[in-house]
């Protein structure tokens, strides 16, 4: 039997995106996969005419927003009720090359220690610069990062290795160890919540693995940029906030003891430099969406359900 995997989408208010990512999956050639739209609040239609449009997907839909978090959390809840081996977080501005499920699979299905896998992960505007070819977490100073962002492929990148963390865009995961260990923090809404269940399957015992051979193409930042830039950039600053917050929160739960001085050195620098260059180039809302960030992230922490 082949292992059965449940893709999952989040839409919100993105109907153009969210189509032609379908689009791209009913080309993929692994056979036993199920794809399950998760319309997160839209007020624009979309999640119904996706519906109405792709009557062989599973479509969900939620009366609100619930950012990344929770929209993807009714994909997991889906998956699981519905006794699927596998559960992968799709972002809806990606394309899938048509085998890139055979590969993620077929190392889950041989590698009982590892928990959860990625796919090598390029830009859809130049396919050959990298989005993504790997992640790296720097400990000593609570810092998250990928391998070869903006780059051309190198050998590195190329080679199957194991990670700290897998990225949200394309996170493949075995439903039972969601079963384990719960779902994505609701109240981190997007933003490092791939970080934290990252760490949370690690800490069961599981190996994270990037597997290069599967490849997929990625918009990148289609739903935290404005259409028309002002003095505040193009940048929203909420994702500034929950950007920051969340970062926050991860270094409170996740840093070991013997790191703390260096953590809080490295991030007082870090957020001073952020203020000093929101201050200089006038902008008020992001200044004060940090300083904002900062309270909330020392006074509140990352919640499940």
């Amino acid at each position: 039997m082949q292992a059965s995997v449940a893709i999952i989408l989040v839409n919100w208010n993105s109907y153009e995106f969210t189509n032609d990512c379908i689009g791209s999956l009913k080309n993929a050639t692994y056979p036993n996969f199920t794809t399950i739209v998760v319309d997160n609040g839209s007020v624009d239609g979309s999640g119904l005419r996706l519906q109405q449009e792709h009557p062989d997907i599973i479509t969900l839909f939620s009366p609100d927003n619930k950012g990344f978090t929770g929209g993807n959390n009714m994909g997991f809840e889906y998956a699981i009720a519905h006794g699927f081996d596998y559960a992968m977080l799709l972002n809806n501005d990606t394309f899938v090359a048509p085998d890139f499920l055979e590969h993620l699979i077929a190392y889950l299905d041989t590698h009982p220690n590892v928990g959860a896998v990625q796919p090598r992960i390029y830009f859809n505007h130049d396919r050959s610069l990298l989005w993504n070819g790997g992640n790296g977490y720097y400990k000593s100073i609570g810092w998250a990062y990928t391998s070869g962002e903006n780059k051309l492929t190198q050998a590195s990148h190329l080679k199957v290795k194991n990670m700290p963390w897998v990225t949200g865009c394309a996170f493949m995961v075995r439903t039972s160890i969601l079963k384990q260990i719960g779902l994505l923090a609701p109240n981190m809404f997007i933003y490092s919540e791939d970080v934290d269940l990252s760490f949370r399957i690690r800490q069961q015992g599981y190996q994270l693995t990037y597997i290069p051979d599967s490849i997929i193409y990625h918009i990148a930042g289609a739903s935290n940029k404005k259409k028309v830039k002002d003095k505040e950039g193009t940048v929203n600053p909420i994702v500034h906030y929950l950007n920051q917050r969340n970062r926050i929160w991860i270094l409170k739960k996740y840093t070991p003891w013997y790191c703390i001085p260096t953590v809080i050195g490295y991030n007082f620098f870090y957020y001073t430099l952020i203020m000093g260059y929101f201050a200089i180039r006038r902008r008020p809302k992001k200044l004060m969406a940090i300083i904002k960030s900062i309270k909330d992230g020392i006074n509140g922490s990352i919640k499940y359900d």
